[in-house]
Protein backbone atom coordinates (compact mmCIF):
# COMPACT_ATOMS: atom_id res chain seq x y z
CA UNK A 1 0.00 0.00 0.00
CA UNK A 2 1.15 3.60 -0.60
CA UNK A 3 2.27 5.82 2.24
CA UNK A 4 -0.69 7.75 3.72
CA UNK A 5 -0.77 11.35 2.57
CA UNK A 6 -0.77 14.30 4.93
CA UNK A 7 -4.23 15.48 5.87
CA UNK A 8 -5.75 11.99 5.57
CA UNK A 9 -6.85 9.82 8.53
CA UNK A 10 -4.01 7.72 9.92
CA UNK A 11 -4.67 3.96 9.49
CA UNK A 12 -6.10 2.48 12.69
CA UNK A 13 -4.18 -0.26 14.49
CA UNK A 14 -4.02 -2.28 17.69
CA UNK A 15 -0.76 -3.95 18.72
CA UNK A 16 0.89 -5.26 21.88
CA UNK A 17 3.80 -3.42 23.48
CA UNK A 18 6.85 -4.89 25.27
CA UNK A 19 4.79 -5.41 28.42
CA UNK A 20 1.96 -7.25 26.69
CA UNK A 21 -0.41 -4.25 26.85
CA UNK A 22 -2.70 -3.51 23.93
CA UNK A 23 -2.13 -0.12 22.32
CA UNK A 24 -4.86 1.24 20.07
CA UNK A 25 -4.41 4.39 18.00
CA UNK A 26 -7.98 5.61 18.49
CA UNK A 27 -7.44 5.64 22.25
CA UNK A 28 -4.77 8.31 21.81
CA UNK A 29 -7.09 10.82 20.17
CA UNK A 30 -6.47 14.31 21.52
CA UNK A 31 -2.69 13.79 21.60
CA UNK A 32 0.00 14.09 18.96
CA UNK A 33 1.42 10.65 18.17
CA UNK A 34 4.96 10.10 16.91
CA UNK A 35 4.73 6.69 15.22
CA UNK A 36 8.15 5.55 14.09
CA UNK A 37 8.89 2.34 12.19
CA UNK A 38 12.31 0.75 12.48
CA UNK A 39 13.77 -2.47 11.00
CA UNK A 40 15.07 -4.47 13.99
CA UNK A 41 15.69 -4.38 17.73
CA UNK A 42 19.21 -3.89 19.08
CA UNK A 43 20.90 -3.12 15.76
CA UNK A 44 23.21 -0.08 15.43
CA UNK A 45 20.94 2.37 13.59
CA UNK A 46 17.79 1.31 15.41
CA UNK A 47 19.49 1.50 18.80
CA UNK A 48 20.78 4.99 18.13
CA UNK A 49 17.34 6.14 16.99
CA UNK A 50 15.62 4.62 20.03
CA UNK A 51 18.14 6.22 22.40
CA UNK A 52 17.63 9.62 20.74
CA UNK A 53 13.89 9.28 21.38
CA UNK A 54 14.69 8.24 24.96
CA UNK A 55 16.97 11.23 25.56
CA UNK A 56 14.37 13.70 24.23
CA UNK A 57 11.35 11.91 25.66
CA UNK A 58 10.64 14.60 28.26
CA UNK A 59 10.72 17.33 25.60
CA UNK A 60 8.41 15.31 23.34
CA UNK A 61 5.97 14.78 26.21
CA UNK A 62 6.08 18.48 27.03
CA UNK A 63 5.11 19.14 23.40
CA UNK A 64 2.05 16.94 23.95
CA UNK A 65 3.31 13.94 22.00
CA UNK A 66 3.20 10.19 22.60
CA UNK A 67 6.06 8.14 21.11
CA UNK A 68 5.40 4.65 19.69
CA UNK A 69 8.05 2.47 18.07
CA UNK A 70 7.04 -0.31 15.65
CA UNK A 71 9.03 -3.21 14.22
CA UNK A 72 8.37 -6.85 13.18
CA UNK A 73 10.10 -8.12 16.36
CA UNK A 74 7.98 -9.96 18.92
CA UNK A 75 7.05 -8.85 22.44
CA UNK A 76 9.93 -10.72 24.06
CA UNK A 77 12.50 -9.10 21.78
CA UNK A 78 11.00 -5.67 22.46
CA UNK A 79 11.15 -6.28 26.20
CA UNK A 80 14.86 -7.10 26.08
CA UNK A 81 15.58 -4.10 23.89
CA UNK A 82 13.58 -1.68 26.06
CA UNK A 83 15.16 -3.00 29.27
CA UNK A 84 18.71 -2.93 27.94
CA UNK A 85 18.49 0.74 26.91
CA UNK A 86 15.92 1.98 29.46
CA UNK A 87 13.43 3.00 26.78
CA UNK A 88 10.49 4.85 28.40
CA UNK A 89 7.99 4.47 25.55
CA UNK A 90 6.03 1.53 24.05
CA UNK A 91 7.58 -0.68 21.38
CA UNK A 92 4.83 -2.35 19.36
CA UNK A 93 5.17 -5.87 17.95
CA UNK A 94 4.03 -5.93 14.33
CA UNK A 95 5.02 -9.57 13.76
CA UNK A 96 2.55 -10.03 10.91
CA UNK A 97 3.67 -6.66 9.41
CA UNK A 98 0.04 -5.70 8.75
CA UNK A 99 0.40 -2.26 10.30
CA UNK A 100 3.66 -1.68 8.44
CA UNK A 101 1.88 -2.56 5.20
CA UNK A 102 -1.04 -0.24 5.95
CA UNK A 103 1.45 2.61 6.40
CA UNK A 104 3.29 1.74 3.19
CA UNK A 105 6.64 1.00 4.83
CA UNK A 106 6.82 -2.75 4.27
CA UNK A 107 8.49 -3.90 1.08
CA UNK A 108 11.52 -5.20 -0.72
CA UNK A 109 14.90 -4.11 0.55
CA UNK A 110 18.46 -4.91 -0.41
CA UNK A 111 21.59 -5.16 1.70
CA UNK A 112 25.02 -6.35 0.66
CA UNK A 113 23.58 -7.66 -2.59
CA UNK A 114 20.87 -9.62 -0.80
CA UNK A 115 17.17 -8.87 -1.40
CA UNK A 116 14.57 -9.39 1.32
CA UNK A 117 11.29 -8.03 2.69
CA UNK A 118 11.37 -5.66 5.63
CA UNK A 119 10.48 -2.29 7.09
CA UNK A 120 11.78 0.96 5.65
CA UNK A 121 12.76 3.36 8.43
CA UNK A 122 9.99 5.98 8.49
CA UNK A 123 8.14 8.24 10.93
CA UNK A 124 4.59 9.57 10.96
CA UNK A 125 3.39 12.50 13.03
CA UNK A 126 -0.31 12.06 13.72
CA UNK A 127 -2.21 15.08 15.01
CA UNK A 128 -4.79 15.37 17.78
CA UNK A 129 -7.62 14.60 15.35
CA UNK A 130 -6.06 11.34 14.20
CA UNK A 131 -4.86 12.70 10.85
CA UNK A 132 -1.42 12.38 9.31
CA UNK A 133 0.23 15.75 9.89
CA UNK A 134 3.73 14.98 8.63
CA UNK A 135 5.65 12.10 7.05
CA UNK A 136 9.36 11.30 7.00
CA UNK A 137 9.44 8.36 4.52
CA UNK A 138 13.22 7.81 4.50
CA UNK A 139 14.61 8.69 7.88
CA UNK A 140 18.21 9.61 8.51
CA UNK A 141 18.75 8.87 12.19
CA UNK A 142 21.11 11.73 12.99
CA UNK A 143 19.11 14.81 13.97
CA UNK A 144 15.76 13.15 13.26
CA UNK A 145 14.27 13.63 16.73
CA UNK A 146 15.16 17.32 16.60
CA UNK A 147 13.24 17.59 13.33
CA UNK A 148 10.19 16.09 15.03
CA UNK A 149 10.45 18.53 17.93
CA UNK A 150 10.62 21.44 15.47
CA UNK A 151 7.53 20.13 13.69
CA UNK A 152 5.67 19.85 17.01
CA UNK A 153 6.67 23.36 18.01
CA UNK A 154 5.40 24.59 14.66
CA UNK A 155 2.03 22.91 15.28
CA UNK A 156 1.45 19.36 14.07
CA UNK A 157 -2.11 20.05 12.98
CA UNK A 158 -1.06 22.88 10.68
CA UNK A 159 1.77 21.01 8.96
CA UNK A 160 0.69 19.37 5.73
CA UNK A 161 3.90 18.61 3.90
CA UNK A 162 5.78 15.38 3.33
CA UNK A 163 9.45 15.57 4.14
CA UNK A 164 10.83 13.36 1.38
CA UNK A 165 14.40 14.14 2.32
CA UNK A 166 13.76 13.73 6.03
CA UNK A 167 14.06 17.46 6.71
CA UNK A 168 11.06 19.48 7.77
CA UNK A 169 10.00 22.37 5.64
CA UNK A 170 11.23 25.55 7.17
CA UNK A 171 9.12 28.61 7.36
CA UNK A 172 10.48 31.74 5.78
CA UNK A 173 12.33 33.89 8.29
CA UNK A 174 10.48 36.91 9.52
CA UNK A 175 11.54 40.07 7.86
CA UNK A 176 13.23 42.50 10.12
CA UNK A 177 11.70 45.91 10.21
CA UNK A 178 14.28 48.47 9.37
CA UNK A 179 13.67 51.69 11.15
CA UNK A 180 14.04 54.63 8.88
CA UNK A 181 16.66 56.98 10.10
CA UNK A 182 15.49 60.52 10.53
CA UNK A 183 17.14 62.88 8.15
CA UNK A 184 19.78 64.83 9.98
CA UNK A 185 18.70 68.30 10.93
CA UNK A 186 19.86 70.73 8.34
CA UNK A 187 22.60 72.87 9.58
CA UNK A 188 21.93 76.55 9.58
CA UNK A 189 24.24 78.16 7.21
CA UNK A 190 25.59 81.26 8.75
CA UNK A 191 26.26 83.82 6.14
CA UNK A 192 29.77 84.88 6.42
CA UNK A 193 30.22 88.57 6.57
CA UNK A 194 32.39 89.86 3.91
CA UNK A 195 35.59 90.97 5.48
CA UNK A 196 35.56 94.68 6.11
CA UNK A 197 37.41 96.42 3.45
CA UNK A 198 40.43 97.97 4.81
CA UNK A 199 40.09 101.64 4.76
CA UNK A 200 42.17 103.00 2.03
CA UNK A 201 45.26 104.45 3.51
CA UNK A 202 45.21 108.14 3.61
CA UNK A 203 46.89 109.45 0.56
CA UNK A 204 50.15 111.05 1.33
CA UNK A 205 50.00 114.69 0.73
CA UNK A 206 52.79 115.79 -1.51
CA UNK A 207 54.53 118.77 0.01
CA UNK A 208 53.43 121.96 -1.67
CA UNK A 209 56.17 123.44 -3.80
CA UNK A 210 56.88 127.00 -3.01
CA UNK A 211 56.79 129.35 -5.95
CA UNK A 212 60.26 130.63 -6.70
CA UNK A 213 60.93 134.10 -5.41
CA UNK A 214 60.70 136.83 -8.00
CA UNK A 215 63.88 138.75 -8.73
CA UNK A 216 63.61 142.47 -8.31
Amino acid sequence: MPIPQTGTPAPEFQLQDQNGNDVKLSQLRGKNVVLYFYPKDDTPGCTREACDFRDEHSALQAAGAVVLGVSPDDVRSHQKFATKFSLPFPLLADTGHKVSESYGVWGEKSLYGRTFLGITRATFLIDTEGKVARVWPKVKVQGHVQEILQALEGGASSSTQTAASGAPARSAPARKKVAKKAAPASKKVVAKKAPAKKAASASKKAPAKKAPARRR
